[in-house]
């Protein structure tokens, strides 16, 4: 908090002088980020595939029992970890009629055995478990989202929501194995929407053979070219150290290198980026500001300047207006772009899933379903997990583009603070990730498999038998059994070939099913994210029009009532405007000051 004191200072004094000015859009805008300044939240994701010890590993972070621990998947919700004076727990349920999300709270003891179908959520979908409690770590701003298992081998995507809205993402791997191509496709996603990534390498106190996965890990995440710090800790290491107050202990853990990571990575970062939202924001306000003190003061010193700065305002009054209608060119490129872009989104996923399906197919035939039926699950999964992810990492890049494209539609477009539209790709309540692969008719066993034998065999037996009789054989006689034999096993690949061929029916309709299942529920949730971008940029730009012509008709206002004001109160005026527009010059140099000075260009090299 001291080092906020001086933004909220110059903050302060920027919203009274736009107060006095009577700019109360400025001052509400300020007034946002005023609040951001004073309670700084920093979202940290602990992601992960299943029995991975996420949840040991944030009891160990915030060194409290919080999370359910065990060697199942315990970990059934999202479960978002904030400060609070009073520990208190409340699941946040999705409302069934789109509305706002409805919070039912439950006992803070009962928080490990919740589900996503438990009773207090009354069947309808649970969107997170929100859980406060006196922490030290989280008193500081920062906040833990301990995120469901993907399951045994990848599934990421819905996981992949809640990345978006992070400042940080922590993604655990044990030190039993290296890193699967699961894990490493859901990194390279996360790196593209998230600035801060860690892989937390954990149980190194189990795994004696832990350096050699680290390395191997290291050489992995740079053959891929993705950048993250590799961290190993033991969080059993480090409830000890914490229990035993125990330095050397709490060393060994490796809780130290985390903790760097979150002061380095998270809370210097987010602080630098803080900095130059309010520069920019106090620049801005003091271009505001000066335009229209300035045009006031220039016709009341030259009424000839007054006169052209008041035809210049009148001119681009007529431009501020044209944005500001809503047939404005940059409203219809925005509306458009959406419309493309959701038209472009959905077929990127669905040529995705083709894509999926062709190369499962292509497997069903060349492999009995029935008996590897759990590795195609598997697969399917994660395929599904990457391909969801990459769609949503395709609608953030032409999310920003379009939003580059209606910027460019303002005069001040160089300069223009776009929206970050990272927080509105969380899909909120996935349903995708529900899905399941429907499972198949087991194949027979070994009783069935002679009773078909036996039973294809019989028709044998009775026919060679019947002819044997008339040659004065018995009913039962070799050459008999031997047709009997021969048909029997006729009969028993015959079945075999047939239910084989229904076997990968099955599979196939099932894959399809899953893929259907999978599009229905990720179409559903990319309509609504482009409804919610669509909204962010509606409203950005529309603010950016209101301000600008309320910046312009205020100055115009001022200019045509100074060049009819009486000589005796001209002087008095002067005054005060030359008084308010030091002020404003303060503070612009007050938001040069904060912003970080730029790299001096580099010189050419010295010639011999």
């Amino acid at each position: 908090m001291v080092a906020a004191q001086p933004l909220l200072a110059v903050l302060n004094e920027t919203m009274g002088v736009a107060r006095d000015a009577g700019r109360g859009d400025l001052v509400e805008r300020l007034e946002v980020l005023a609040g951001r300044v004073r309670d700084p939240r920093r979202r940290i994701v602990v992601a992960g595939l299943g029995n991975q010890g996420k949840s040991q590993f944030v009891n160990a972070l915030l060194n409290a029992d919080i999370c359910a621990v065990g060697d199942d998947a315990t970990t059934t919700l999202v479960t978002q970890l904030s400060y609070a004076a009073q520990q208190r727990a409340q699941l946040v349920v999705a409302d069934p009629d789109g509305g706002e999300p409805a919070r039912t709270p439950v006992p803070f003891e009962e928080i490990g055995a919740l589900g996503g179908r438990t009773l207090p959520a009354q069947g309808r979908p649970v969107l997170r478990l929100e859980v406060e409690t006196p922490n030290r770590l989280l008193a500081d701003g920062i906040v833990v989202v301990d995120t469901p298992g993907w399951g045994a081998h990848g599934g990421g995507g819905a996981v992949l929501g809640n990345v978006p809205a992070a400042d940080a993402v922590l993604m655990l791997t044990d030190a039993s194995t290296e890193l699967t191509a699961p894990e490493m496709d859901f990194l390279r996603q996360v790196r593209e929407l998230c600035p801060a990534v860690a892989v937390v390498l954990t149980k190194v106190d189990l795994y004696p053979h832990w350096r050699q996965v680290f390395e191997a890990n290291r050489e992995h995440l740079r053959r891929a070219g993705i950048e993250a710090p590799m961290l190993p800790v033991s969080a059993l290491l480090r409830a000890h150290a914490m229990r035993l107050q125990d330095e050397q202990l709490g060393r060994e853990s490796g809780f130290g290198l985390v903790f760097g990571f979150l002061r380095e990575q998270v809370v210097a970062r987010d602080q630098s980026e803080l900095v130059r939202a309010v520069a920019r924001d106090i620049g801005s306000a003091a271009e505001h500001l000066a335009l229209t003190l300035g045009s006031e003061l220039v016709a009341l010193r030259d009424p000839e300047r007054g006169a052209a700065a008041i035809r210049e305002l009148k001119a681009a009054k007529t431009g501020a207006e044209r944005l500001h209608r809503h047939t404005a060119a940059w409203q219809q490129t925005l509306g458009d772009g959406v419309t493309d872009l959701a038209g472009d989104v959905d077929h990127d996923l669905r040529n995705r899933l083709r894509d999926i399906a062709k190369e499962a197919e292509e497997w069903i035939e060349a492999h009995d379903p029935g008996r590897h039926w759990d590795r195609m699950d598997e697969w399917l999964t994660a395929a599904v997990g990457t391909a969801v992810g990459d769609n949503l990492l395709w609608t953030r890049t032409r999310a920003v583009r379009l939003a580059e494209r209606v910027a460019g539609h303002f005069d001040e477009a160089g300069g223009l603070d776009l929206p970050d539209v990272r927080d509105r790709l969380d899909p909120g309540a996935s349903r995708a990730g529900s899905c399941t692969l429907a499972d198949l008719e087991p194949d027979l066993g070994f009783g069935h498999k002679v009773l078909v034998g036996v039973r294809g065999s019989y028709g044998g037996v009775v026919m060679a038998g019947l002819v044997g009789t008339m040659a004065g054989m018995a009913l039962i006689n070799p050459l008999s059994l031997g047709a009997g034999v021969l048909l029997g096993g006729k009969a028993f690949r015959d079945d075999k070939q047939a239910r084989l061929a229904k076997r990968r029916v099955d599979a196939k309709t099932a894959v399809r099913r899953y893929l259907d299942d999978v599009a229905f529920h990720t179409g559903k949730e990319t309509k609504d994210r482009l409804h919610r971008i669509h909204r962010l940029l509606r409203d950005h730009f529309t603010a950016v029009a209101d301000r600008t012509l309320r910046s312009i008709d205020d100055s115009l206002r001022a200019a045509q009532e100074a060049a009819n004001l009486e000589a005796a109160r001209r002087a008095e005026r002067c005054a005060e405007l030359e008084r308010r527009l030091r002020l404003v010059a303060e503070l612009r140099r007050h938001a040069d000051a904060l912003l970080p000075p730029t790299a001096p260009p580099a010189l050419p090299p010295a010639t011999p």
